[in-house]
């Protein structure tokens, strides 16, 4: 490789990184915020109400407690500040009797792990109980006494709370992003599942099995992430009135998990079935035709269940699925060897739960299908 294109792969590496920053700093600046005014108002609480010197464990359990992640944010919220909290007091607790010095922060340290494995099962709860726990022997004993830091953390805690109900953010935005990205990924397996029946190219439906894989952590992810939108919306006073909408989001998420699991089943049957020659020319074109209009009807679907004003387009997809479902039966397909059937099979339990996404019932999904 010339120094050349090292330079101008150099260019495009430098490009993408700065554009996905920006990406990502745009999208934190309202979440910064309000890090910011919780951290500094908590600090100044403690300073000035309560008459602390220095309350730096207010501020911190509230950046803490906020941060950023995808895991439901009132367990988070509860994990830090209750950690953050109990850390200190055992900290303090410990220092009182037994004073301050390396061998007491390590059994200091000690025993707070073993506290907080026996509280709960949280990593971050964990991290939290133990890390105050030690800052707390290593650092000076304050003004106000040491049990001064646990009532800190206890305001950092309860401003990060009052962010969390008062001002969350809108539990159903993430949720629809998160279906229409995993639904673009799945149209895309669908498509590759269909190139690789039309170029009789096994390789290609490997590749689309192994794009449907690795969706199973980010679905993983928007499922925790879910738990966290019911959370706001079942608790927060300003978005209580969208909680079933969201419950409902909930539950369309199952059926795009199971959607892509389908998907995954479906992809490697595809590729033993090209390397076994077991369909005909015709079934070959016939099912990559049905692969190809179902990945066209997942990415309407997808966008008809991100904007959900936009019942007609919803309607739509739905009508569109159910047509190649009456259209999903060996015979129909002119596939007659039992391979490529066990294939229209799989793709049978994939347009199920694909017509259980767009929301119809498991019993209305199942009748659309031909009878074997």
């Amino acid at each position: 490789m010339s120094e050349l294109d090292r330079s101008a792969k150099t260019v495009i590496f430098l490009k993408r990184r700065v554009r996905l920053g920006l990406r990502r700093s745009w999208s934190s600046i309202l979440p910064a915020l309000l890090m910011a005014v919780c951290a500094v108002g908590a600090y100044y609480f403690s300073e000035l109400v309560l008459g602390h010197h220095g309350p730096l464990f207010a501020a911190t359990s509230a950046i803490i407690a906020l941060g950023f992640s995808r895991d439901p944010r009132l367990r988070r919220v509860l994990e830090v500040g209750l950690g953050c909290t109990i850390g200190i007091a055992v900290g303090d607790l410990l220092l009182h009797f037994l004073g301050s010095g390396i061998w007491q922060a390590a059994l200091v340290l000690f025993l707070s792990i073993l506290l907080a494995r026996f509280l709960d099962s949280g990593a971050i709860f964990t991290t939290q109980l133990a890390l105050q726990s030690l800052l707390v022997v290593l650092l000076p004993i304050p003004v106000g006494g040491p049990f001064t830091r646990s009532l800190d953390a206890v305001v950092g805690g309860c401003f990060a709370l009052a962010a969390t109900f008062l001002l969350p953010r809108d539990p159903r935005r993430q949720p629809k992003d998160d279906l229409k990205e995993v639904l673009g990924e799945l149209s895309l397996v669908l498509r590759e599942c269909a190139s690789a029946l039309s170029y009789n190219d096994s390789t290609t439906a490997w590749h689309a099995l192994v794009r449907a894989r690795n969706q199973q952590t980010r679905i993983d992810a928007m499922r925790q992430g879910l738990r966290g939108s019911v959370e706001i919306a079942r608790l927060s006073p300003v978005y209580r009135q969208h909680l079933q909408e969201v419950e409902g989001l909930t539950k369309l998420m199952v059926h795009v998990d199971y959607a892509m699991r389908s998907s995954r089943v479906l992809a490697r049957r595809l590729a033993s079935v090209i390397n076994n020659a077991a369909l005909s020319d015709t079934g070959t074109v016939h099912l990559a035709d049905a692969l190809s209009d179902t990945a066209a009807a997942v990415d309407e679907l997808g966008a008809a269940l991100s904007d959900t004003t936009s019942h007609s387009m919803l309607s739509h997809a739905r009508h569109t699925l159910a047509d190649i479902a009456t259209r999903l039966h060996p015979t129909k397909l002119e596939i007659t060897r039992m391979e490529g059937e066990a294939v229209v099979l799989l793709f049978r339990t994939l347009m199920v739960d694909l017509l259980e996404t767009a929301k119809m019932t498991p019993s209305e999904a199942r009748s659309m299908l031909p009878k074997l």
